[in-house]
């Protein structure tokens, strides 16, 4: 490749620090008013209330994870009911065949084992993992955000982003060091 090469660089978004925990809920709460629905908060910990004053709604994990516990129940007497009942029958000690008492335990354990992999799946799926990559990386001073720093990032790709504006609105609500995060 020659060195007169011109690589085009994406936009990702933009980024600012704030001061504390308490400025970066406030952060958070005037960007939601101001419509912004696509940014993140990024903390070195988590932050009371932050899901809220972000706009956040609740978790559909608890769902997942309840639907698989449900179908992992099913899945667990149906198989019992169908070796036992119908696909080999026996009557041991005069029972009938088809005695739930029995089946409790690999029902209760199948019930256990798909809600807990329901719960694992929804989580990856509602937090969009695995990603290998977030423009915030493109920020050198976004390394210090897992130590002592406290960030907001605005993606690109929401409805209200101006580069300008963007950064213009987050210096007025008291970000410091806003940053357009760029790479190739």
């Amino acid at each position: 490749m020659s060195e007169n090469t011109v690589t085009a660089k994406t936009e990702y978004g933009v980024i600012a620090r704030f001061a504390d925990p308490g400025a970066l809920l406030h952060a958070a709460e005037k960007l939601r008013d101001a419509g912004y629905t696509k940014f993140d908060c990024h903390s070195p910990f988590p932050i009371h209330g932050m899901d809220k004053a972000m706009g956040l709604k609740e978790s559909k994990v608890g769902l997942i994870s309840g639907a698989g516990a449900a179908i992992g129940f099913v899945v667990g007497l149906a198989l019992q009911w169908w070796t036992s009942a119908v696909d080999y029958p026996l009557v041991i000690a005069g029972k009938p065949l088809f005695s739930y008492q029995a089946f409790v335990p690999v029902t209760f354990g199948l019930t256990v084992l798909f809600g807990a992999l329901g719960a694992v799946l929804g989580m990856f799926h509602v937090n969009r993992l695995p990603q290998l990559f977030h423009g915030v990386f493109h920020s050198d001073a976004f390394a210090r955000f897992s130590d002592d720093a406290f960030f907001v990032s605005v993606d690109r790709h929401d409805p209200k982003y101006d580069r300008r504006a963007t950064v213009t609105f987050l210096t007025s609500i008291g970000g410091s060091e806003p940053e357009v995060l760029e790479g190739e």
